[in-house]
């Protein structure tokens, strides 16, 4: 076969899969692309369909009210409390429910499989059940977590739980920790078993005890899993919505950006304020996530 023949063939098979997945390009650039330059170009404006005045570009004068803006500070406040909570909450139970699992434990694959269910419920509908559960009702009303507590004589550890902004956001992030520790498990437990047996064998010989493996050898090389769980808790804590709608509502003493931003753009219908906080999201996600995603790069550019 000739080179020139060659070449056309490869050609030919590179314009293929071009146009294969040309459609899936187009849909990119104008969804996800072009929404985006859209939605910053609204933010730029005082557009709001309340106001007579004529669309007019303000420049950032959104974005800077956004600094003395209260609810806009409570709700991130409440995004910060809740994002804490929720990654150190499903980072250690995974962690150890991994660790628990790792030496291959009788009918580790039922416990797989009873942790990692909860990923199956929307967080809507559970959302919903923990509106019950966390009801804030006390002694002859309590209900749910509070009713439980008094019926084993611990009725003194009843808590207002998501009705009290002190702790509201960490009682928020409870189901969420619940939800997403099952997952965490999973990455872990695949980071254990991708280690080398070798490499525990090895620290054996050298009289390494049990936990001086876990220690310096085993536990170092989760430090990719871990990154790879930081970042993506993260993002799911950062895009927290319809959690916090199933369980409060759109209340102040829950309200997070997302919801926030909700209830900026159509219940306010102020789509310049609605578009400024999406906007202020997206750079708060891609500050987690776009750094990781250079590293994983580079990772795969050394292999």
């Amino acid at each position: 076969m000739s080179k020139s023949t060659q070449n056309r063939r490869s050609l030919s098979a590179r314009t293929g899969g071009l146009l294969f997945v040309l459609p899936s390009i187009i849909t990119v650039i104008i969804f996800v692309y072009g929404l985006i330059i859209w939605s910053v170009n609204v933010s730029l404006t005082n557009q709001n369909s309340g106001s007579k005045k004529a669309i007019e570009y303000v420049g950032l004068k959104n974005y800077t009210d956004l600094i003395a803006d209260e609810r806009f500070t409570h709700s991130l406040s409440n995004l910060v409390k809740f994002t804490v909570v929720f990654i150190l909450g499903a980072l250690i139970t995974g962690f150890i429910m991994a660790l628990l699992l790792e030496k291959g434990i009788k009918g580790e694959g039922f416990f797989r499989s009873f942790y990692l269910y909860p990923m199956a419920i929307s967080f809507i509908a559970m959302g919903t059940v923990f509106n019950w559960l966390l009801n804030s009702a006390r002694d002859e009303d309590a209900g749910g977590l509070n009713l439980a507590l008094q019926k084993i004589g611990l009725g003194f550890l009843q808590n207002d739980w998501y009705v009290s902004e002190k702790g509201a956001m960490y009682a928020m992030a409870l189901p969420a920790i619940w939800q997403m520790s099952g997952y965490v498990l999973a990455l872990f437990l695949a980071g254990f078993r991708g280690i080398p047996d070798d490499m525990r064998e090895a620290a054996r010989v050298d009289g390494a005890t049990e936990s001086q493996i876990y220690r310096y050898v085993l536990f170092p090389q989760l430090t990719p899993t871990l990154l790879t769980v930081l970042i993506i808790l993260g993002h799911i804590s950062m895009k927290a919505f319809d959690l916090i709608i199933g369980i409060n509502g759109k209340s102040y003493v829950t309200q997070v950006v997302a919801v926030y931003m909700w209830e900026a753009t159509f219940d306010s219908r102020d789509y310049a304020k609605g578009t400024a906080i999406a906007i202020v999201l997206l750079i708060m996600i891609a500050i987690v996530v776009v750094p990781y995603l250079r590293y994983n790069n580079k990772q795969q550019a050394y292999r």
